[in-house]
């Protein structure tokens, strides 16, 4: 099937593709390292950058198929892979964590009184600054990916990004422990540091996949309620009274706004219609061509009057009193619902 994609989603799939070619590059470049210091951390974590390649061409494949078209089976569009591929890389990164801290207890317990082996030192300031420059590069590509994916609304590049920093860390943290063991040949500072890194490690694979899940459940995303509210009260039409049971549904980097609009119960369906035409463009000229808006027209009655701030009305029932903030609290479903 022939996508056509837009500006964002090729730069987004651009930049996929590379750090699927930097993970391999960088890989190999471990395993030289592992071959020239003949350091078991060393190789632990170019065995641990294999998670990066398979989540590297995962987050690619997912970023084609959330690019797809609408179709009769997917008629909000296919943006949800993403919070797949976001779990899968989740999922991986959280086994990587359990399985290095695993390792490292099993190190801890059957070599903690072994004086330390000097082949581990073999040409060891060569692999530091190997792997100082695997680190500099995972961690430009990272936190590059972060960005642009956060900027973009792309899950799966922000997943990307955060799995390559993810590897940055614990590759520095094997350096401190190379540089602190090629000094003062303290054999425990290796597993320690590991330690350290592979709680860091668990947390970050916990919070994608928390995220992940959030996204394939429909959590709401108040964060982005109260930027729309706030842009939308700041924007407000004369003619739109209340707006209320606003609701978020993301769909990779889409998402689908459903909100309740009071306009003037005289208003016709044509004039109604207008005024959902005005806030449909208004929300896509902040928020991107791929929001999708669908919108529940109520007529005002009578008690809306004192919160009407249009003096011009003739059919007016009672003075004006203050003007209400279109804030989260005001306009979101839940507390509608609540408050009801």
């Amino acid at each position: 099937m022939y996508v056509i994609m837009d500006d964002k989603i090729k730069i987004n799939f651009s930049l996929q593709k590379l750090i699927c070619f930097v993970s391999v590059l960088l890989f190999l470049t471990k395993l030289i390292t592992w071959y020239i210091t003949s350091s078991l951390s060393v190789f632990s974590d170019a065995m641990e950058s294999i998670t990066n390649i398979f989540s590297g061409f995962i987050g690619l494949y997912s970023l084609y198929i959330s690019s797809l078209p609408k179709d009769h089976n997917h008629p909000y569009g296919h943006g949800k892979i993403e919070f797949i591929s976001t779990a899968i890389e989740g999922f991986l990164i959280f086994i990587v964590g359990i399985v290095i801290f695993i390792k490292t207890l099993m190190h801890i317990k059957h070599h903690i009184n072994m004086n330390i082996n000097e082949s581990l030192l073999l040409r060891l300031d060569y692999g530091i600054f190997l792997m100082l420059f695997t680190a500099i590069i995972n961690y430009s590509l990272g936190f590059y990916a972060c960005k642009i994916g956060n900027r973009n609304g792309a899950l799966t590049l922000v997943a990307s990004g955060k799995h390559l920093q993810i590897d940055t860390y614990s590759t520095f943290g094997i350096i401190i422990g190379l540089i602190l063991l090629n000094i003062t040949k303290w054999i425990w500072i290796d597993p320690i540091i590991s330690i350290i890194f592979s709680s860091f490690i668990l947390y970050t694979g916990f919070k994608l996949l928390r995220n992940a899940t959030a996204g394939i459940m429909d959590e709401s995303d108040k964060k982005l309620l109260k930027k729309l509210s706030f842009y939308l009260n700041e924007k407000r039409d004369l003619y739109w009274i209340d707006l209320h049971h606003l609701k978020i549904i993301k769909y990779g980097s889409a998402f689908h706004v459903d909100c309740h609009l009071t306009v003037p119960w005289f208003f016709n369906v044509k004039e109604a219609n207008q005024e959902v035409q005005k806030l449909t463009k208004l929300t896509k000229k902040k928020f991107g061509k791929k929001v999708e808006l669908s919108v529940h027209v109520d007529a005002c009655t009578d008690h809306h009057c004192i919160f009407c701030f249009n003096n011009s009305c003739q059919f007016r029932k009672n003075f004006f009193q203050e003007k209400i903030l279109w804030t989260l609290d005001k306009t979101s479903y839940y507390n509608n619902n609540k408050s009801s």
